[in-house]
Formats: C-alpha cells, structure tokens, sequence
C-alpha cells in the first residue's frame, strides 16, 4: 500500500512589525555574531538597513527564522556557508514553485467548476 506524504508549507507573518538586533537574534538562534555576520556576508539572511556597524543592524522575524534554517542544514548536513546559501536559494525556489502550483490548482479548480 503506497503512503501519499503531504509537505507542510509555512509562511511567517509578524502582524506586530517585530524587529531584532544582533544581540536579539544570536540568543534566539543561540549562536555567535560572528556566524551571523558570515551569514549577512553571504547574502543568507539581511538585516532590513543597511547600517555601518554590525551592532546597530535590525532584524526581521523572516530574517530569524532564515537563521534557524541555516542553522538546522549545518547542524543536520555539515554544510559550508556557499552551501547554505545556494540550498537556502534553492529551498526559496521550490517553495515559490509550490504557491505557483496551489494558485493555478485554485485557478483550475475555480474554472472547472464553474461549467
């Protein structure tokens, strides 16, 4: 007997407009500046402004859980930072070809049963 596996997508939503700073994001992420500036570096995650120092960079609540990603698929996989990155790239990808599907399977869904 074949399972059918359905994959849960999430979007993060922030309804209050949280932000973070660097200090904020490395206790939530329970890591060190240091990887999360390499992580800005290599373009994973982005503070919302740019800022001159590193200490004065604001997070968004996507920003943070971009981090635990990253964290997860080095901690699980062993992945350098480009292959953070270009998973990370990779994972956006696929997800924004999901919500392409779900919108044209709605589309679709809404034209066959109008006849």
């Amino acid at each position: 007997m074949s399972e059918k596996h359905s994959i849960l997508t999430v979007e993060v939503v922030d309804p209050d407009g949280s932000t973070f700073t660097l200090h904020d994001v490395c206790e939530r992420g329970e890591c060190h500046a240091e990887f999360v500036i390499k992580l800005v570096d290599y373009g994973i995650i982005a503070p919302m402004e740019p800022a001159i120092e590193s200490r004065q960079w604001l997070f968004d609540v996507a920003a943070l859980s971009r981090l635990h990603k990253a964290l997860r698929l080095q901690r699980d996989l062993k992945m350098n930072l480009p292959g953070l990155a270009m998973s990370l790239e990779l994972l956006d990808e696929v997800q924004d070809m999901r919500r392409e599907v779900e919108r044209l399977n709605r589309q679709l869904q809404q034209l066959t049963g109008e006849w």
